[in-house]
């Protein structure tokens, strides 16, 4: 961890000009259910990409400074959350005991084995998606734990990267929901910046011991990301894959957002309930009743 003397995440980057809301394009609903939305060509996509590679710079900035100032390079967790927005929507839960506990945890850990994702990712999904974005949530259970697998996006891998048997399954319901083809990629970043929170229950993992990091604060944290949209959203749209996501269901209020639910999509799982279940074109159909772009789900 770095130093007691070291400066602060503020001292040593010149932040961006802050976006107001206001100076956001208005967008109109597209007409008619799609699976391919007009979002992705649409300006508040360009500012989400824009914003996702700023937050991104400065993270890999922090993990390299960490670096170079000495042998220890774990910076603390509350430095690596840098989306404003979400600081905004979560206020004081950063400072809170187990947090702090869970980051003690986390640079104890980094003396040990491998611990994915990479530091500058642990809160990809946050940074790339900011809060006033959020229009659907795909939760998962931990990172992936294999080399170069988890990047901080629940259920996707880097490009160059073995489509893992879950996602795989995930773009065979999307071919025949809505018509995309299967990509060569598993990379997930497009849908991300469009819109779609892909939240982790637990996000860092022990190298090739999965849920080594599971009940050690990050259930807290990620339970209250998603109180925090249920809390302070509307008319967003949850897709709750296998029971474990389903048991987040508690902390949604229905009558207020959209609940999907379906089997797992992994290969133990999709035939028994995830394979037809449509939630690609019935999550556009729901935004697009409330005036929302739809989800370009192709990549």
């Amino acid at each position: 961890m770095a130093s007691s003397t070291s400066k602060t995440l503020i001292d040593f980057i010149h932040p961006a000009k802050r976006l107001k809301a206001s100076s956001f394009p208005a967008v109109s609903a597209a007409g008619g259910s799609r699976g391919l939305g007009s979002s992705s060509k649409s300006p508040p996509r360009i500012v989400t990409v824009a914003t996702s590679k700023r937050n991104l710079a400065v993270r890999s900035e922090k993990v390299a400074k960490a670096k170079a100032e000495g042998s220890c390079c774990h910076v603390a967790l509350n430095e690596l959350l840098v989306e404003e927005s979400w600081l905004k929507a979560l206020p004081g839960e950063l400072q809170k005991p187990y947090f702090k506990a869970l980051s003690d945890f986390l640079e104890r850990e980094s003396k040990g084995p491998l611990i994915y994702p990479p530091q500058h990712l642990v809160f990809n999904a946050l940074n790339s998606t900011p809060f006033d974005r959020v229009k659907a949530v795909i939760i998962g259970q931990d990172p992936y734990h294999g080399p170069g697998q988890a990047m901080g996006l629940s259920f996707s891998v880097p490009e160059g990267e073995k489509l893992p048997s879950s996602l795989l399954n995930i773009f065979k319901e999307l071919q025949k929901d809505v018509g995309c083809s299967i990509p060569r990629h598993g990379d997930l970043q497009k849908w991300a910046r469009q819109g779609v929170l892909l939240l982790n229950a637990v996000l860092t993992v022990r190298s090739k011991q999965p849920n080594s990091h599971a009940k050690k604060g990050w259930e807290q944290f990620t339970d209250a990301v998603i109180q925090s949209i249920s809390q302070q959203k509307e008319g967003v749209v949850f897709l709750l894959w296998g029971r474990y996501a389903q048991e987040k269901s508690k902390l949604i209020d229905g009558n207020k957002h959209h609940i999907l639910t379906a089997a797992h999509p992994s290969g133990l799982s999709a035939h028994r309930g995830f394979f037809n279940c449509r939630h690609f074109s019935q999550a556009n159909q729901l935004l697009e009743q409330r005036g929302i772009p739809p989800i370009d789900w192709q990549l």
